[in-house]
């Protein structure tokens, strides 16, 4: 028989409390109630829980002085804070007293009911501690190839393929390849990564790139002559070609510290919709990370 999930909801409105009890435990939880963080903290010592639901805004001991006192209580009880009060500066305090998660009312009870099992599952273990982080699947700075803003275009697509050849010879094409180049200015500092998307935005003439709505009804039935762009691309490419590196629209990727782990890294790329991020040490850059490193260890995951 599957052992139940025993979680203490505590919060000084009646009604919310009760109900969220109830339903949690149609769930399939085994739910303890308590009006205050007193009574949930002298529960606590004479019943201990796997997981506690708290709200933050309570009378007397408020949320953030009775997480404290549970996690001196019991260290390995996981809370998740439950506020409708919520802001910023109260989820960073619940995390440097170690909650498990900050959500607001009202919240899903799906949500909840999932967050809860996520944090019985740290709590016994059951989380693998050797799940890789950012720095142990980024490609190392080192390993990108490096263009200046005064370089040209030309210049810097021969280094690109220059580099490709020799990762491809050489068999590193799996961990090391890559399609762009990071971009410095004269004073070494990271300015953005140079790919072929960004030269495919650079070579499009600008009246199909720009928003303005007087220049827009102006072309708008500009797509019914595209058969007039042919060579347009060549063209465009052409007079790219001697234009120096600083002189295009580069975009910098978004960015993630090396420290963050996995499920940080896939909501990032997710939620982005980009290729890739810049991975930071502080106000150093030290990797980039690629939607392939995610892919690769992905498969390590699920054939290992």
């Amino acid at each position: 028989m599957t052992k139940k999930i025993k979680v203490m909801m505590v919060d000084d409105e009646t009604r919310f409390r009760e109900i969220t009890s109830t339903i949690l435990n149609k769930k399939g939880f085994e739910t303890t109630i308590a009006a205050s963080g007193e009574e949930a903290l002298e529960i606590l010592s004479r019943s201990p829980q796997d997981v506690v639901i708290l709200d933050v805004k309570m009378e007397g001991m408020d949320g953030h002085q009775t997480l404290s006192e549970i996690k001196k209580l019991a260290p390995e009880t996981q809370v998740i804070m439950l506020t409708g009060h919520g802001s910023e500066d109260s989820a960073i305090s619940s995390k440097q007293r170690e909650a498990f998660d900050y959500l607001n009312k009202p919240c899903d009870i799906d949500v909840l009911a999932s967050r809860i099992n996520e944090a019985y599952a740290v709590k016994e273990g059951d989380i693998p501690s050797t799940e890789k982080k950012v720095r142990d699947i980024m490609t190392r700075i080192e390993d990108y190839s490096t263009i200046s803003m005064k370089n040209t275009v030309r210049e810097a697509m021969q280094k690109l393929m220059s580099s490709l050849t020799e990762m491809v010879s050489s068999s590193r094409i799996r961990e090391g390849g890559h399609r762009a180049l990071l971009v410095f200015d004269e004073n070494n500092d990271f300015v953005g990564l140079l790919s072929n998307l960004d030269l495919i935005r650079n070579a499009r003439p600008y009246y199909l790139s720009v928003s303005q709505p007087d220049l827009a009804q102006t072309v708008r039935f500009s797509h019914v002559f595209s058969s007039t762009w042919d060579g347009l691309f060549t063209v465009q490419m052409q007079r790219l070609a001697d234009k120096k590196v600083g002189e295009l629209d580069i975009e910098i990727p978004p960015a993630i510290d090396e420290n963050a782990n996995l499920m940080e890294v896939a909501e990032m790329l997710y939620q982005t919709q980009k290729p890739r991020l810049i991975v930071t040490s502080g106000n150093k850059i030290t990797g980039i990370l690629r939607v392939q490193d995610l892919f690769f260890e992905t498969v390590n995951i699920l054939t290992r």
